[in-house]
């Protein structure tokens, strides 16, 4: 095991959640809203619930911890992200980022880890990683400047995937000092003005990593660390920690 692996291993384990559920409140919608929700966070440590309260407006999704509600979203929201993230984002990259909102009661899951499965075995899990992925990189387009890593395993993804070619092509056209990582299996067009990084040890080929650090010490630091632990399956958490996120940032800097 490299010592890359290691340490983002390291780091993804140390992370321990509260009790917490996302609880689907007054439900109209049709039962395909609430199976979505029920088969993202399957196995997890995340309970899904239903129930009816009277001081709340229908169709809405609260995310409950040690029995108090930290966030809230329409349920229609949360269905729109996964869509969105699964379609729109892809066909029509950074555009799509524009317009697009990841809901409080999936962006507050941080210090959760999740266990996630990719397609075939899993249409929807997966996807929560996509949906962070997708929210980091939007925070770091609106502030615009600071320091931005991300790792593809491989770096021709950064050129089939259309959607995430017009984000990191707009990421690098920004004030912000944008770094790729990946296994070198085709070169980058130089109008992506990104820092590119190459290599073939386990952290190329197994991590995923998206990361976020202002100039100055703010709430707007964000990483998301998962690492591959089977062929298309994933162990991965994220986190807003200024200090865990330095910490990756050591770490993609040190062993990439």
């Amino acid at each position: 095991m490299s010592r890359a692996v290691e340490r983002l291993r390291a780091i993804i384990t140390e992370s321990e959640a509260p009790d917490q559920t996302l609880v689907v409140v007054n439900r109209t919608e049709v039962d395909p809203i609430q199976r979505l929700l029920e088969t993202s966070f399957a196995g997890q440590s995340v309970g899904i619930a239903e129930t009816e309260f009277e001081s709340e407006a229908d169709d809405t999704v609260l995310l409950v911890r040690e029995g108090e509600v930290v966030a809230d979203a329409p349920l229609e929201s949360v269905m729109d992200a996964y869509l969105l993230v699964n379609s729109d984002l892809y066909r029509t990259g950074a555009g799509g980022l524009d317009r697009w909102q990841a809901p409080s009661v999936i962006t507050e899951l941080d210090e959760t880890v999740f266990e996630l499965r990719g397609f075939p075995e899993s249409v929807k899990e997966k996807l929560l990683l996509v949906l962070i992925s997708r929210f980091i990189e939007h925070r770091a387009l609106e502030r615009g400047e600071g320091l931005f890593r991300a790792t593809f395993q491989e770096l021709s993804r950064l050129t089939t995937e259309k959607g995430t070619r017009e984000v990191y092509r707009r990421l690098g056209e920004t004030d912000l000092s944008v770094h790729v990582y990946g296994v070198p299996d085709r070169e980058l067009p130089e109008h992506l003005n990104l820092e590119t990084h190459t290599g073939d040890h386990r952290g190329y080929r197994e991590s995923w990593c998206v990361l976020f650090q202002p100039p100055e010490r703010t709430d707007r630091h964000g990483a998301l660390v998962a690492l591959e632990t089977g062929r298309n399956e994933w162990m991965g958490m994220w986190t807003y920690d200024v200090q865990k996120v330095r910490r990756v940032n050591r770490v993609l800097e040190a062993e990439f």
